[in-house]
Formats: C-alpha cells, sequence, structure tokens
C-alpha cells in the first residue's frame, strides 16, 4: 500500500497550468522554430553585410603569424648606439648598423654579429638585439598570404562566415525562442532561474570565443609554424583549413566557458551533487588537462594552460553553484514508535 499522504504537505503544481494537446504542441513548436530560423536569417544579412571585415579579423591571428619577424625600435636603437662604440671594428660596425636599419640581414653579418653575442662583457640589452638579428630573414621574402585552390572558394568561405556568425549573432534569440516553448511546462520557481542561465550561458559562451581570440590564437599559431623554421619549408596555408581551425577554436573555448552553467543545471535537476563533484576533483583535473591537450592545436605548455586553467577552475566554480542551486534531499523521517 502507498503511504498515506502527509496532513499539510501539497504537491506541487505548475502555476497558471494549460492544458495543450499534440497538436497544441506542435503548432508551438512550428511557431519557435520559424521565429528562430527569422532570427538566423536576419543575423546571416547582418554578418553577410560586413563579412569582409569579419573575415579579415578572423584571419589576422594566421597571418600576424605569417609576417617575417621586425627588429622592434628599442633593439634598433640599442643597437646604434653599440656602432658608435670606439675601437669597434669596421666590420663590427657595419654588420651592427646593417641589423639596425635594414630590413634583411646578410649571412656574414649574422656570423659577425653571433661573435659580439659571445663575446665577454655584452650587457643584456646588446645580447637580446644581437639574438633578435639571427631571425631576421637574409632575403627580403614577399608578403606570405593564405591561398585558395578553387575560384569558388571564396565564395563558399564568406557564405560559411556569413552562417557561423549569424549562428553567433541569434543565439540569444534562439535560446528565447527555446525558452518561450518549454516555460509553459516549468515551476514558477524553475521559470526564475532560467532567465539568468540563459544570460550568463550567453554570456560565458562570447567571453570564451573572445578570450580564445584575444589570448590563445596569437600565440598558437606562431608556435606551430616555429615546428617548419628549418630553410627547406615554407608555410602554403590554405584558406578554408585556418578557417575551419579558427573557428573550432573559437567554438571549444566557447563550449568550455559553459561549464559552470552545466554543471549547475545538472544539480539543478538532481543528476549530479556539489558533493561527488567535489570526490572526483582530481579525476576531473586529469580529465580536463586531456581534453586541453586534444583541443588545442600545439603541444606547448603555454597553450596547453591556457585552457586547462579556465576549465578546471570553472569546474571549482561549478562546484560551488551545485552548492547553492543543486536540488536539497528531502530530510529523512523519523521512524514511527511501534
Amino acid at each position: 500500500m502507498s503511504p498515506a499522504p502527509t496532513p499539510g504537505a501539497s504537491t506541487p503544481e505548475p502555476e497558471a497550468e494549460v492544458k495543450l494537446t499534440l497538436w497544441d504542441h506542435l503548432r508551438d513548436l512550428r511557431k519557435r522554430l520559424l521565429l528562430a530560423l527569422y532570427g538566423l536569417a536576419a543575423g546571416f544579412a547582418l554578418v553577410l553585410a560586413f563579412v569582409g571585415t569579419i573575415f579579415d579579423r578572423l584571419m589576422m591571428p594566421v597571418l600576424d603569424a605569417l609576417k617575417p619577424p621586425v627588429m622592434s625600435e628599442a633593439a634598433r636603437a640599442v643597437l646604434r648606439q653599440a656602432a658608435g662604440a670606439p675601437g669597434l671594428a669596421p666590420t663590427s660596425k657595419a654588420a651592427l648598423l646593417e641589423c639596425a636599419t635594414q630590413p634583411v640581414v646578410s649571412e656574414a653579418a649574422k656570423q659577425v654579429l653571433a661573435g659580439l653575442a659571445e663575446a665577454k662583457g655584452a650587457a643584456g640589452a646588446l645580447v637580446d638585439a644581437l639574438t633578435a638579428c639571427a631571425t631576421i630573414p637574409s632575403v627580403l621574402e614577399p608578403a606570405r598570404k593564405l591561398v585558395y585552390t578553387s575560384a569558388i572558394e571564396p565564395m563558399m568561405l564568406y557564405l560559411q562566415v556569413a552562417l557561423y556568425g549569424s549562428v553567433f549573432v541569434a543565439a540569444p534569440w534562439i535560446l528565447f525562442q527555446l525558452w518561450q516553448f518549454i516555460a509553459p511546462g516549468l515551476y514558477k520557481r524553475e521559470r526564475k532561474v532560467v532567465v539568468p542561465f540563459l544570460f550568463f550561458g550567453t554570456l560565458l559562451f562570447y567571453s570564451g570565443a573572445a578570450f580564445c581570440y584575444w589570448f590563445v590564437l596569437p600565440p598558437a599559431f606562431p608556435a606551430m609554424l616555429q615546428f617548419a623554421s628549418s630553410n627547406t619549408m615554407t608555410p602554403m596555408l590554405s584558406i578554408s583549413e585556418q578557417l575551419s581551425l579558427v573557428t573550432a577554436m573559437l567554438l571549444g573555448f566557447g563550449i568550455v566557458f559553459e561549464v559552470p552553467v552545466i554543471i549547475a543545471f545538472l544539480s539543478m535537476v538532481g543528476l549530479v551533487t556539489a558533493d561527488f563533484l567535489a570526490k572526483y576533483r582530481r579525476h576531473a583535473i586529469v580529465v580536463n588537462v586531456t581534453l586541453a591537450a586534444i583541443i588545442t592545436p600545439t603541444g606547448d605548455p603555454l597553450n596547453l594552460a591556457m585552457m586547462a586553467v579556465p576549465m578546471i577552475l570553472f569546474y571549482e566554480v561549478g562546484i560551488i553553484l551545485a552548492r547553492i542551486l543543486g536540488k536539497k534531499r528531502p530530510a529523512a523521517q523519523p521512524a514511527a514508535p511501534k
């Protein structure tokens, strides 16, 4: 027999409950899908109007990595000052001025400068400037650009950027339509929480993509190109492959920044608890580092840490949110006296 209901206890019911038939649900779903598609189309048109600028901005980390190294003005000033030192050999003076004033440095001058860098008593700033001279090319190369192998490829890439950009721009509108579809079946407490979830989920996704673009991609591409530093290899990067890599990185970091929201949602529905997450913290760290190593395109510690550290921090934030928002277990009822 089922236990009798406790006096005074009431089963929560959805406030302002609306009874809908299956066809009503399907019609509402059709309405929400159409509105989401309209928002997607509006975002597509908006992004398409600026697709050239957006594409150039997306490819800027790649193009910056393809630029040949350039001496800084501070290093050039140090070299000019060193060239004016009294008693300096003419060949050494000529090599210093060549590196300080010319866009290329001959191999003979590099050998002279390498000898100066190894000399005893050289100042630290001078040694750094002489070391930078070794990275300057010996031959003036044409500007490296991304290549495409089909006449239709640029147009398809622009359409691809416009499509990805439309999803990025219309994401809040699409999530709002999803919320409008599921809201009638939620309780009042749940409806109060969903709106902040959607807001912070969207904000964190955008923040993750921005973090990737400004702090991860600029050092990542030079690090990848360093693997081909041999004089027998020259980069000829396909524009479509680089776009796919950049968008995958932006999407990956956007999803990683969603970890606190995902954990908080799972704790609210009772699938995980804060104690469970804290118990398996060490396992989560290993999994996070492994995923970071898979997602990041390079294996250097800097880029690995730039993804792994946020993942671990967001996991800890998720534990805190799980303690605050987690589904509370009902208190154990005292045993009835016999």
